[in-house]
């Protein structure tokens, strides 16, 4: 038989476990990396790029273009044989079928950008509950920071991380990476920043510099490039410095949930440059990992 005091301890601990393991899901999990996917780095479009499309069609031109990430957003029509669009109205079946056609074209839907998430008890839990149903990692928003207590305690108790995004100066409340960094002041890691490279770059923010300032604190991206007068390019063919950016990413050691291609030209046929998109991120992988020459 156990002495009385090691059997108290042993009480203690029982009565303490769940506790410690409620705290210990509001920490990120690793990511666990695929296979070919160097440094733990995703890339795929952001549904965003195709809104002139479903979102069915969406995920058939993501395949096609050989990727298997995808990011949405809501309010997006969901297919051609219905009017119904990618909202938390949607039934369990519809959303059923969005999961099948994933399923069956091989792609994983990261996340979903949602414009801003409730503040009240009812309406985020409506929305973390819709975004588990679809079975997204983070969803991208920019709501109220008075929200951000209620909203965490979802990321939390949802294990779905929320990453801020910004637009430009004058359109967003978190357009500068400090915004965000005042926001996150005191959270936990599942709330953080989704950079948009292209908002920073009209911002007069250098995106490099917006990665450094924003640490660990970077969930995700929407990697843009940008000519002289602001409109979409390929990665690599503008002036926002991308091959830095991803430099940097590299020597800080940080893995975003997504680089996603958001390419807002040519809405009628951009897949294309989508896929210069992706030559490029793979090119740059590749060199990122090579060993030093000798």
């Amino acid at each position: 038989m156990l002495p009385m005091k090691t059997i108290a301890t042993l009480a203690i601990a029982v009565a303490l476990l769940p506790g410690l393991c409620a705290a210990a899901e509001t920490q990120s999990a690793p990511r666990s990396v695929a296979a070919g996917e160097p440094l733990g780095w995703r890339v795929g479009p952001t549904a965003w790029s195709f809104r002139l499309f479903t979102f069915f069609e969406a995920v058939d031109k993501t395949a096609s273009l050989g990727m298997k990430y995808l990011e949405a957003f809501q309010g997006q029509r969901v297919s051609q044989e219905s009017d119904r669009k990618l909202d938390a109205s949607l039934s369990d079946d519809a959303i059923a079928q969005i999961r099948a056609k994933l399923d069956s074209a091989k792609v994983k839907l990261t996340s979903i950008y949602i414009g801003s998430i409730p503040g009240d008890e009812a309406g985020c839990r409506r929305t973390f509950e819709f975004a588990r149903k679809l079975g997204v990692e983070f969803i991208v928003s920019e709501p109220a920071p008075e929200s951000l207590d209620t909203i965490e305690k979802y990321c939390n108790e949802y294990r779905i991380n929320v990453a801020l995004h910004n637009h430009p100066q004058g359109k967003s409340r978190y357009w500068h990476p400090r915004e965000v960094l005042k926001a996150c002041e005191g959270r936990g890691p599942r709330i953080g920043a989704c950079g948009d490279t292209g908002h920073w770059l009209r911002s007069g923010i250098n995106p490099s510099d917006a990665v450094q300032m924003l640490g660990r604190r970077l969930l995700t991206l929407h990697l843009k490039d940008l000519d002289e007068n602001q409109h979409d390019m390929p990665w690599g063919a503008g002036k926002g410095g991308i091959a830095d950016l991803f430099r940097t990413l590299r020597r800080l050691q940080l893995t975003p949930a997504l680089f996603g291609i958001e390419y807002e030209s040519k809405w009628e046929n951009n897949m294309p440059e989508i896929a210069q998109c992706g030559k490029f991120f793979e090119e740059q992988v590749k060199g990122l990992v090579a060993p030093p020459a000798k």
